[in-house]
C-alpha cells in the first residue's frame, strides 16, 4: 500500500479551496434565495456566487442536503466547505454523514465540518476518526481536516485538539502516529524531534516533551 499523506486528492476540492480565498465573512442576510439558484450555483461549485448571496444560502443549503442523494449532499458539503461560514444546522446535517461508507461524501463531510462549527464534539469525531477507523483512506483525510479545517476555533479551544494529536502519537499503527505528527506540524510548526518510525523509548521521549509544551499552552490560554 502506497505511503499514507496529508493531501487533499478529491475533485474540486483544490477548484474550491482556491474560490474560497476571498474573504471568509459572510454577505448579510438578504431575502429568501430560491432553492433552484442555490442547487444550480452549488453543482457548478460557484463559492463567490453563493457568498453574494448571503448568508440565506445556509438554510436553503441544509434543505437540499436533507433532501438529496449522495452525490449531491457530497456536493452540498463541498459549498459549505468552500463558504467557511458557522453553521449549526450545517453541522447538524452533516454529522450523520462522518461515518458514511461513501468516499467522496465522508471525506468532503469530514473537511466540512470543522469550516461551519467550532465544537468540541467536531474534534473529537475527526480524532476518533483518524484514529479507529478501519480505512486508512478515512483515517488521513480525518487528519487533514484536523490539520487544516479548523478554522473557527480560539487558542482555547485549540487545547482540544493539540491534546488529541498527541495522545494519537502513542497509536499502535504506524500510519496513525505519522499522520497525528504531520497535523500537529502543520499546526503548530513544531515536531519535537518525533518519529513515527523510532522505538518504543525515543517516541515517548517526544511524547513527554509534546506534554510540556500543551501544559504550557494551556496555562497561557
Amino acid at each position: 500500500m502506497p505511503a499514507i499523506v496529508l493531501a487533499r486528492r478529491v475533485a474540486g476540492v483544490l477548484l474550491l479551496l482556491n474560490l474560497g480565498q476571498v474573504s471568509l465573512s459572510a454577505a448579510p442576510a438578504g431575502d429568501a434565495v430560491p432553492a433552484a439558484t442555490v442547487r444550480t450555483l452549488v453543482s457548478q461549485g460557484n463559492i463567490p456566487a453563493l457568498r453574494k448571496l448571503g448568508t440565506s444560502v445556509l438554510p436553503v443549503m441544509v434543505q437540499l442536503y436533507q433532501s438529496a442523494g449522495e452525490a449531491d449532499r457530497a456536493s452540498i458539503a463541498a459549498a459549505f466547505y468552500g463558504l467557511g461560514w458557522k453553521s449549526p444546522e450545517a453541522k447538524r446535517v452533516l454529522t450523520p454523514d462522518v461515518h458514511t461508507a461513501n468516499q467522496a461524501l465522508r471525506i468532503q463531510v469530514q473537511y466540512a465540518l470543522g469550516r461551519v462549527s467550532s465544537d468540541a464534539d467536531v474534534v473529537d469525531v475527526l480524532l476518533d476518526n483518524m484514529q479507529n477507523d478501519a480505512n486508512p483512506l478515512f483515517r488521513d483525510k480525518a487528519a487533514c481536516a484536523l490539520a487544516y479545517d479548523q478554522i473557527h476555533l480560539t487558542e482555547r479551544e485549540k487545547v482540544r485538539l493539540y491534546d488529541g494529536l498527541i495522545r494519537a502519537l502513542s497509536d499502535s499503527k504506524l500510519d496513525v502516529r505519522s499522520i497525528a505528527a504531520l497535523a500537529l506540524s502543520i499546526q503548530t510548526g513544531q515536531t519535537k524531534g518525533f518519529d513515527a518510525n523510532a522505538d518504543a523509548a525515543r517516541r515517548d521521549a517526544s511524547v513527554r516533551e509534546w506534554r510540556k509544551w500543551l501544559d504550557d499552552y494551556r496555562s497561557r490560554w
